[in-house]
């Protein structure tokens, strides 16, 4: 059962600042920020949401769609998912832009500083959600502000049940945009922080807004996950992992692993434990796309 994956395609440069952010930065003088990092690790690594979606779902013997673009710079992303047996058929490449780049610094708590230059990301809406029968799952990740508000409404035009995910999309989106997603998606996923802004805006707690779709999950990291269902909440208990590596890209990892549990028809419950085990391997691993599953 194909999933469609509405999200970014991403170069990601990764550097380890082998101290804490917090020894850097003086609180008090924070109006005349300047700071500067030495980081004397870094590599470029295949990235963005719906490529590391993508990537994992595939893993777990799934099979992604992604929806992107890339720039004049993305043919070796293209054709590294094609390697990888991930169709390509929605990949649209916007000619003179670049490829969405995310620069992100990592200290030794796994704080991460992320600047982010969306590129042909700008361009994603013009791609549109088709209603096809093979198509019975999708998920909206950051992705363009258009693309997303756009997407949502074709998923449920289309009468395909989704995921709305908006991660570090979500401040992009005031509280009757956010009300909107929420009333067309069938699922939605947040960590904590982002759990508590969507509430904020839209004045609807985790309870209430687990009994507008058929399930909430609020990730809390290493501590597993909260799932949300019908204004009930269940623990789900995080797994240890055997490193901590490089946390980038963990949160994908849990997504791709959502969806294949979704695809099987598994309780809520069921498909969160699967992710937090999916989180806990990809941590130990440096970069979004270099980790194996065994099962």
């Amino acid at each position: 059962m194909p999933a469609l994956i509405c999200g970014s395609l991403a170069f990601d440069t990764i550097m380890t600042f082998p101290g804490r952010f917090a020894d850097q930065i003086l609180p008090d003088q924070l109006h005349i920020l300047n700071v500067s990092f030495l980081v004397p690790q870094l590599r470029r690594d295949f990235g963005g949401c719906a490529g590391n979606i993508a990537y994992s779902l595939k893993l777990l013997g799934g099979t992604p769609i992604p929806m992107a673009t890339v720039g004049s710079d993305g043919r070796d992303y293209v054709a590294r998912m094609q390697k990888l047996g991930i169709s390509t058929e929605f990949v649209r490449e916007v000619s003179d832009a670049y490829t969405a780049q995310a620069m992100i610094m990592t200290d030794v708590d796994n704080n991460q500083i992320t600047a982010f230059h969306p590129g042909a990301m700008a361009q994603a809406h013009v791609t549109k959600v088709p209603a096809r029968a093979d198509i019975k799952l999708g998920i909206i990740s950051p992705d363009g502000r258009d693309a997303m508000l756009e997407h949502a409404q074709q998923f449920k035009s289309a009468g395909i049940p989704f995921v709305f995910d908006p991660g570090q999309g979500l401040p992009m989106f005031d509280g009757r945009e956010l009300a909107s997603f929420i009333e067309a998606s069938t699922w939605v996923t947040v960590n904590d922080y982002e759990g508590k802004m969507l509430s904020e805006r839209t004045g609807w707690d985790e309870a209430a807004i687990s009994r507008k779709v058929e399930g909430l999950v609020v990730t809390l990291g290493a501590q597993g996950c909260d799932v949300w269902v019908k204004g009930e909440k269940t623990h789900v208990p995080g797994v240890k992992a055997a490193a901590v590596v490089d946390p980038t890209g963990c949160g994908d990892a849990w997504r791709g692993a959502l969806l294949h549990g979704l695809e099987q028809g598994w309780p809520l419950a069921k498909c969160a434990a699967l992710g937090n085990r999916v989180g806990a391997v990809k941590i130990a691993s440096r970069g979004p796309q270099n980790w194996a599953w065994a099962g």
